[in-house]
């Protein structure tokens, strides 16, 4: 459901700067070549051509990311992602998605390769290590773009939320991975056969708190979908390197990973377990509404509703046992309110209990006011801020629809 997140990810990869100044080949620039060298020895894929380099200003990035996301997102798809999150509770009621979006990637900027002009843009302002550290990062997209075609890489995943955040996480789970292997190389070390990969995860995340208030301001949605592709995508990568050897660097492009859930669990990658995609209810009086948007809904944004909603401790085990999901978002033609329509499904009759009982707490947590008019063990039917909801168990699956103008359509839903 991150597609706003997942464009500028990919925005922020095909960055160009409003004017372009010539450099010479000093400083860090003038390690490119060394650095691709060792990129290339590490992954064994081959340097098929030089890599073009340019500095870059913070300015140039913000006016670029605004005048591209106008380009790849129209208005209204802005409009209809920022009302679906804030439906689902992701966001507070007052929230910006377009111009909070543009704000924090900015704020994390330090480097940038373009796929389109096969080129790298490095942050001027960066301090001396970060820069550093972001040139490895974009070195090591620059090589695998030679060999994969990342912008072609990323599109393929267009048709499902959920498998553009796992593409997205292959192709930044791979350059994070790198580029501490090319560190720990420096030091004499290798991540290969070693544990410590989570814990440098994690310490990684610690020590970023505090210094990007853009980011610690942000909400847990955006933060967390944000980070996923750069964390839990290096883990992966990890993961595929240990049982593969080095063929995992080519691997995860040319079969990469469905949904976020096969990056969370490799296992479940190698197994090939894939989602299902259950069949949402349809609102009642449908002709009175229009479509605005639909998707997919994966375990990790699963995870992240429960954390948001006072669930820490449940989210990772419940959201576990997710095997698909889906949602539609209608608004009625006269623009008066909207529907929230969504389903999914667990690996067990059990697994769907446990979730049904967590979403009810996801409707008080997100609601202000909640009256619950009916209930029994499979069927929770009321009033919440912006309309009548019924949430429904029923075997594996939960289904939802909120935001209807009376009890009578929520008894009417099947």
């Amino acid at each position: 459901m991150s597609r706003i997140l997942i464009s500028v990810l990919a925005l922020a990869a095909t960055l160009a700067p409003a004017s372009e100044r010539i450099v010479e080949p000093s400083g860090l620039f003038g390690q490119i070549h060394e650095i691709t060298a060792e990129l290339s020895r590490i992954t064994g894929l081959k340097i098929l051509k030089k890599v073009e380099y340019a500095p870059i200003t913070k300015d140039e990035v913000r006016k670029f990311l605004r005048e591209r996301l106008k380009e790849e997102m129209p208005p209204e798809e802005i409009r209809a992602e920022e009302l679906l999150l804030k439906k689902f509770g992701f966001v507070p009621a007052g929230f910006d998605l377009a111009a909070n979006t543009v704000d924090l990637f900015t704020e994390q900027a330090a480097a940038f390769y373009d796929f389109r002009k096969k080129k790298l843009f490095e942050l001027e302002s960066a301090p001396g290590e970060l820069q550093r550290l972001a040139l490895v990062h974009e070195l090591a997209h620059a090589l695998a773009d030679q060999h994969f075609q990342l912008e072609k890489f990323i599109r393929r995943g267009n048709s499902s939320d959920d498998n553009s955040l796992a593409r997205m996480a292959v192709m930044e789970g791979q350059a994070a991975w790198l580029m501490s292997e090319y560190m720990a190389r420096r030091m004499g070390q290798s991540l290969k056969g070693s544990n410590s990969v989570a814990e440098m995860v994690r310490r990684t995340a610690e020590l970023s708190a505090g210094q990007f208030p853009v980011f610690d301001a942000a909400p847990l949605y955006m933060r967390e979908t944000m980070l996923f592709p750069y964390t839990y995508g290096m883990l992966f990568q990890h993961m595929v390197l240990e049982k593969l050897g080095q063929e995992g660097f080519r691997e995860v492009f040319r079969h990469p990973p469905s949904t976020a859930q096969q990056v969370l669990h490799p296992e479940k990658y190698f197994a090939r377990l894939e989602p299902t995609s259950p069949l949402a209810p349809k609102p009642p009086r449908a002709r009175e509404y229009k479509l605005l948007t639909s998707g997919t809904l994966g375990e990790f944004d699963h995870r992240i509703l429960l954390r948001q909603f006072g669930m820490e401790k449940e989210s990772p085990g419940v959201a576990a046992h997710w095997r698909g999901a889906v949602y539609h978002l209608f608004e009625r033609k006269d623009r008066s309110g909207t529907v929230l329509s969504y389903a999914s499904d667990w690996d067990s009759p059990e697994a769907a209990k446990d979730f049904f009982a967590c979403y009810q707490r996801v409707l008080k947590g997100k609601w202000k006011t909640m009256d619950a008019t009916t209930g029994n063990p499979g069927r929770l039917s009321g009033r919440g801020d912006d309309g009548y909801f019924v949430v429904r168990l029923s075997d594996s699956r939960v289904t939802s629809v909120e935001g209807l103008r009376s009890s009578e359509e929520a008894g009417t839903v099947r």
